[in-house]
């Protein structure tokens, strides 16, 4: 595997904090201990496509309205869910 920014193989797997918007748009949230990947070579810390599809989807199917303004990670994707799926992701 390599860098998603500059292509060199000097990744590893970290945890890292986050920044991320509701859906709704009315506010972003602090999630910590978020599965992430930095490169050795550029520094470049980011999420792999998965994490952020998973980061995404899980907050467009609970009460956003219960989390503060800080969450883990963990205890984010333990929230309960209020649908089943995202419908709105149609692949």
């Amino acid at each position: 595997m390599s860098c998603e920014w500059c292509e060199e193989p000097e990744i590893e797997s970290i945890t890292c904090t986050v920044y991320w918007e509701l859906p709704d748009g009315t506010r972003a949230i602090e999630i910590t201990t978020t599965p992430g990947i930095q490169c050795n070579a550029c520094g470049m810390e980011y999420q792999s496509e998965d994490v952020i599809n998973e980061l995404e989807d899980h907050l467009m199917l609970i009460d956003t309205t219960k989390i503060g303004k800080s969450i883990s990670y963990n205890e984010l994707m333990d929230q309960p869910k209020l649908l089943k799926r995202n419908y709105f992701r149609f692949n």
